[in-house]
């Protein structure tokens, strides 16, 4: 059934190429039987698979969205067991939701890609390796805040080493090595995320004061990476907010979104993550948004309501949490901005994130903010949803696909011929900033919020 196609066009017209030495078939499953086996919504049109940038790199049946939830309707009815090759099918999705935007019947892809993985986390079939780093990372990031700025501390540290290493191996022009092996693959992938972007952590006060004052109180969620390598970011969120009217609140005892855990599987870890968020939120009092300057994070809090549908304890208090959830730039858009004080006279080109596009629908909000920035040339860039292959920590645990996948993004962003990429989500901002840099492209990489507080409040920060 599954067959690759080497010689078919992908990303740019480039042929599709598969990196990753693995099984691509699964011959025990016919043609008649898979036919048989899609989630009922789909209507196999296919219009999903040219927006699927992994199909775009395997160029597989099993490695777009129709073939995937093919295999996610056997996995449920029992048709087929959690193997190996269909773990890795699965797990080989980016989860950017481009297909969800593209589908006439809409087939809520993201819903049942998050279903299918919480029944295969008892699965031991996923390579050890993978299961470690996986297991690390979402323990990481579900640490108490003080904890984890220690971390971000010490990844400031990692982070300068690797900056002077890979200064001195360029002027003596020592190439860096190679290898395939997957293990070392996650190692420099990650090494090179951290080389890309240095760390700049902060904590909010509990209240910033706004005037004029407009009575609409909002809290902001300050989550894990924004706070610890993007704490610049919630600052300038924080200041947009109050020049915009609103109390702005960050309530103490928030924790990580546990968008990291949604995505991978881990619905219990999600949920207990939610749970202190909802408490929090709660304890500040009546709240009329509650914002966030992470497109990943803001996508997992309109979906708490969902994700305690069935809990009868929960559903309401998350129902209504949800209710209040909005990205920094979908809520400034909505109160106004005040005129910018500031000319910024540069070229940008726009990367739509995954989780703010795709699963939030928010596309004309952003733009519309930064092109009534006086000076600011916002220009055209090609397939400006397509995925740039970040995708939460999908970068670590599958870097060589998610390095193809970027190689088209980058491509594009050079096309552009922009001064600075803008994107909302840290995950996006991490991962085009580390290919940007291997690849020798001289851009910024900053969030929209960065260049709006620009424009009111002062200069910019330097390049990462």
């Amino acid at each position: 059934m599954e067959t690759a196609k080497p010689d078919s066009a992908g990303v740019g017209g480039a042929p599709r190429t598969n990196p990753i030495d693995r099984r691509v078939a699964l011959d025990m499953v016919s043609e008649e039987v898979v036919s048989t086996l899609a989630i009922p919504e789909c209507v196999h049109c296919g219009f999903c698979l040219p927006v699927c940038p992994t199909y775009d790199v395997l160029g597989t049946e099993m490695d777009n969205p129709r073939g995937r939830l093919y295999l996610m309707r056997a996995l449920e009815e029992g048709r087929l067991a959690p193997t190996e090759p269909l773990v890795r099918h699965l797990d080989l999705c980016l989860g950017c939701r481009a297909c969800e935007s593209e589908c006439p019947s809409g087939v809520p892809y993201g819903h049942h890609l998050e279903k299918a993985r919480a029944t295969l986390r008892t699965a031991a079939v996923r390579p050890r390796g993978q299961r470690i780093v996986e297991s690390l990372l979402l323990r990481a990031v579900a640490l108490p805040p003080s904890v984890q700025l220690v971390g971000a501390a010490v990844l400031t540290a990692l982070h300068r080493v690797l900056r002077a290493v890979a200064e001195t191996s360029a002027r003596e022009g020592i190439a860096p090595r190679g290898g395939h092996r997957e293990p070392l693959s996650r190692l420099r992938s990650g090494l090179r995320v951290i080389a890309a972007i240095e760390p700049r952590p902060a904590s909010l006060p509990s209240t910033i004061d706004s005037r004029p004052k407009r009575g609409r109180r909002v809290g902001i969620l300050e989550g894990c990476v924004n706070r610890c390598v993007f704490g610049h970011v919630n600052e300038a969120a924080a200041r947009l907010l109050a020049a915009s009217g609103c109390e702005v609140l960050a309530p103490a005892g928030q924790r990580c979104c546990g968008a990291l855990h949604l995505h991978s599987g881990d619905l219990e870890g999600a949920k207990r993550l939610a749970r202190r968020n909802i408490e929090a939120f709660e304890r500040a009092g009546d709240l009329d948004a509650i914002a966030v300057a992470a497109a990943g994070c803001g996508s997992a809090l309109k979906e708490y309501g969902s994700l305690f549908e069935d809990d009868h304890a929960w559903a309401e208090r998350a129902r209504r949490f949800s209710s209040k959830a909005k990205d920094a730039l979908e809520l400034l858009a909505e109160l106004g901005l005040p005129r910018p004080r500031r000319e910024v006279r540069v070229s940008v080109a726009y990367h739509d994130a995954c989780h703010l596009a795709h699963a939030q629908g928010i596309r004309a909000q952003p733009r519309a903010l930064l092109a009534a920035v006086p000076g600011l040339a916002l220009g055209p860039l090609a397939d400006a949803d397509r995925c740039c292959g970040g995708a939460g920590i999908y970068n670590l645990l599958h870097p060589e696909v998610a390095s193809a996948v970027l190689a088209a993004k980058l491509e594009r962003i050079r096309a552009s011929g922009a001064a600075i990429v803008a994107a909302a989500n840290p995950g996006c901002l991490m991962q085009i900033a580390a290919g940007a840099r291997q690849a020798g492209l001289s851009i910024r990489v900053l969030h929209p919020i960065e260049i709006l507080d620009e424009a009111l409040n002062g200069p910019l920060a330097s390049a990462a």
